[in-house]
């Protein structure tokens, strides 16, 4: 699209409040399977974190001071950044290595990173007992500026800025605001090297983290190389994110997508899994490596042990194989199916670092309770709530100019 056919497409609005005001309101059917299912969950979720906020932690979960991080902080943080991981790797591939054919997917990657961090970080809100002490790692109160999550905490803040950056330009073309849109544009290089080293570096530090509970999780589970790990399993998580959920989204707003994207997007899935599969193959070798130089063969012979090649055979070793079958065989439903089991084995391993294989030796395990899942599903839902009201109204799939004519159809 040229510029001059844009700048003629953006209007601006000669109201801008009036218009927000008009595109709050619901588009499409609301008596759809998803929305019944998600709106009881959504205020029953709201209701519970009123709770949890009036009574305490002790209300509604089974934290302790022995436990302090559970579900929200296992699922909703460790596990949902290396789920948002998508976005880093693909604007390097788009804007720093020029693999324009990926291009068409970076928008509705980056919006995707962008709300998975917005909401895990209302998560992290959830799970601290002092909620404004939230402000100590920021400023180094208390756990000093040397600390791994002072630097955690700015990569993750920093981050969430870079990638908003990264958006904006399609907020403006929304707004009809062509002299902000030339502005944001002009800044999104800068966003995309500056957000992919801040992403780098605190999906390994999250793994760092963990680097201080040598004596809490399990021997198969804890490596000196945690930090490494963490960073290339987001490679392929985020990947795989963009894999399923994209599956998805394309077939939902297919009436969104220009004509001849289906053939695209079956060599974009093929993109994708080849390199999710050379990504696996480096972690892979990097888990067995650990556990050969860290002497923990004598473990896979135990209960344990089982659980552990569970995790790495069933959902990082054959799912690998299935994307190398996809690769070559271009079948879209084998990569698919690839990525779900990747997603599945990213939660199992990242709840068994920080829930599962954490205090494996105390005699009272902890056990999360159904409100803690139950506000782990509506802080979801929510998000794909948001994620899809935005995917209706601004420039994310579609042209502007499509955007452009459904908003004058609208207001005709």
């Amino acid at each position: 699209m040229s510029e001059h056919i844009l700048s003629k497409d953006l209007q601006p609005k000669t109201n801008r409040w009036k218009f927000i005001l008009g595109e709050l309101k619901p588009k499409g059917k609301l008596l759809t399977p998803f929305n019944i299912i998600s709106v009881p969950v959504i205020l029953l979720g709201l209701v519970l974190i009123i709770i949890r906020f009036w009574k305490g932690l002790s209300s509604i979960t089974n934290l302790s001071q022995e436990v302090p991080w559970g579900l929200w902080i296992g699922f909703d943080v460790v596990t949902g950044v290396a789920f948002a991981g998508g976005a880093y790797v693909l604007t390097f591939m788009v804007y720093i290595l020029r693999m324009e054919k990926y291009h068409s997917i970076v928008r509705v990657t980056v919006l995707n990173g962008f709300l998975a961090y917005l909401f895990y970080a209302g998560a992290l809100l959830l799970d601290l007992g002092r909620p404004w002490n939230v402000i100590n790692p920021i400023i180094g109160n208390s756990f000093g500026t040397s600390s791994v999550l002072f630097l955690v905490a700015w990569h993750f803040m920093l981050y969430m800025l870079a990638e908003l950056i990264e958006f904006s330009p399609a907020i403006a073309e929304w707004l009809g605001a062509e002299r902000a849109r030339r502005i944001l544009k002009s800044l999104t290089i800068g966003a995309v090297i500056f957000g992919i080293t801040l992403s780098t570096l605190h999906q390994s530090g999250l793994g760092a983290l963990f680097l201080m509970a040598k004596g809490k999780i399990h021997p198969l589970w804890y490596s000196e190389f945690i930090p490494i790990l963490f960073f290339v399993s987001s490679i392929f998580a985020g990947l795989s994110m963009v894999i399923f959920e994209g599956s998805i989204t394309h077939r939902v707003f297919s009436h969104q997508l220009a004509k001849g994207s289906h053939k695209s997007h079956d060599q974009i899935l093929r993109g994708l899994a080849k390199i999710c599969s050379v990504a696996m193959f480096a972690y892979l070798f990097l888990k067995i490596l650990d556990l050969v130089h860290g002497h923990h063969l004598s473990h896979l012979y135990t209960s344990w042990g089982a659980w552990y090649l569970v995790e790495i055979i069933g959902f990082v070793m054959i799912p690998m194989f299935l994307f190398i079958r996809g690769v070559k065989t271009g079948e879209p439903f084998i990569i698919k199916l690839a990525s779900l089991m990747t997603l599945i084995g990213i939660i199992l391993n990242r709840l068994n670092i920080s829930v599962i294989g954490f205090n494996w030796m105390a005699v009272d395990r902890y056990i999360p309770t159904w409100m803690e899942f139950e506000v782990t599903f509506a802080v979801l839902f929510l998000e794909i709530w948001i994620f899809r009201w935005v995917l209706h109204r601004l420039p994310v799939l579609r042209p502007i100019e499509e955007v452009v004519k459904s908003q004058n159809i609208e207001r005709s």
